[in-house]
């Protein structure tokens, strides 16, 4: 059974060619989403949510990004940290209930952890987290592809503490924009998921007090409760939206091949082979794809220990998802002909919107060099 009715998807897919064209945030879309229980879809009923398991998300996900990629591209950084919140109570650190108890009351949540030239980038920070000597911090730095920059409350933001003698440690805290303590820039100007507004912002000096601080850990690739957590919902919700895109790319394309006519054979593109063949494969690359990213859901849900192996899988399943639906937009649009190529065609504006998952981690640069250490071993 389905959480977000068909009428409100369709709703939200009528806003997103006029959300894409004035380079908006999608207010609407969003007061439906937080109107239907979208906001504490996935907390746990205990903490006041509706209960969602991450692969029943995950499919959620995928059929809001059918309707609208850059509204669920921006909704699914508020899942992401939700997933995070529970991760870390499953977990026995109690600092994630701050997340879920906020979500169920209604709270949108944002993911500012990225920044500008920094390719370690949930591994390692150059943000400056400066202890205020009560158990909190002061964030001063630089964060970029922030989505949903007009509508957070919360914003999930991490930076590094070198206060200490011990080697550098990753600070991760929970903000409230109502504090204060940052300046969002007017800088989304962008090929695609124009609906996110992934405004960069800057921390000057932004507080989160002792009971908003997630985790203190090392810095560097961990199995620690919050660096596992962020990265593995967010792999696999990343995965899960990518998937609408492909999915929405490969309807299109079907729906025009049955009226669609050759002159030349007198019949419809949809009784053409080198056509069926297209959308065939970019069927079959996307089944794929989502086999991959549902078999991770489905880990995280029953809570499975891969150890290691874990953190290329993520990254494998991201990359199957965001590669696959690109093939599929292309072979769309391959089949779709010269009408494809026009800006008031739904085709172009998927493409645009695709190709955001290239940029986003993990990328195959460092994919490969994962899989790399996975089949040779370390670099000597």
């Amino acid at each position: 059974m389905s959480f977000l009715p068909d009428e409100l998807l369709a709703r939200v897919h009528e806003r997103a060619a006029q959300v894409d064209a004035d380079n908006a945030f999608p207010y609407e879309d969003f007061a439906e989403l937080k109107a239907a229980g979208y906001y504490r879809a996935f907390v746990p009923t205990e903490y006041g949510g509706e209960g969602l398991t991450l692969a029943e998300i995950s499919r959620e996900q995928t059929r809001l990004a059918q309707a609208a990629p850059a509204t669920a591209l921006a909704i699914n950084m508020h899942h992401i940290i939700v997933g995070l919140g529970r991760h870390l109570v499953e977990q026995g650190v109690e600092s994630g209930a701050q997340i879920l108890r906020d979500a169920a009351a209604g709270e949108l949540h944002a993911f500012g952890i990225s920044e500008p030239a920094n390719d370690l980038v949930l591994f390692g920070s150059l943000t400056e987290a400066r202890p205020d000597d009560a158990g909190g911090y002061h964030f001063h730095g630089v964060k970029i592809f922030t989505s949903m920059a007009p509508a957070w409350t919360r914003l999930l933001t991490f930076g590094r503490d070198t206060s200490s003698d011990d080697d550098p440690h990753s600070v991760f805290a929970v903000l409230h924009r109502d504090r204060g303590g940052f300046e969002i820039k007017d800088d989304w100007n962008v090929l695609g998921m124009r609906g996110t507004q992934s405004n960069s912002h800057v921390l000057q000096g932004a507080h989160a007090p002792r009971e908003q601080v997630l985790q203190r850990v090392p810095a560097g690739v961990s199995f620690e409760p919050v660096v596992f957590g962020i990265f593995s919902y967010f792999e696999v919700l990343l995965g899960a939206t990518y998937l609408g895109i492909g999915n929405r790319a490969i309807e299109v394309a079907a729906q025009k091949m049955k009226t669609r006519k050759s002159v030349l054979n007198q019949d419809v593109y949809a009784n053409d082979p080198d056509i069926r063949w297209r959308l065939a494969d970019a069927a079959i690359e996307m089944h794929n794809a989502s086999a991959v990213v549902h078999n991770l859901a489905r880990a995280l849900d029953e809570k499975e220990d891969r150890g290691a192996i874990f953190y290329p899988q993520f990254s494998a399943a991201k990359n199957a998802a965001a590669e696959a639906s690109l093939h599929a937009v292309e072979q769309a649009i391959r089949s779709m002909g010269g009408s494809s190529y026009s800006n008031t065609g739904e085709l172009s504006r998927l493409y645009r919107d695709v190709v955001a998952g290239l940029f986003q981690p993990s990328d195959q640069e460092s994919l490969h060099s994962a899989w790399a250490s996975v089949v040779l071993g370390p670099k000597e």
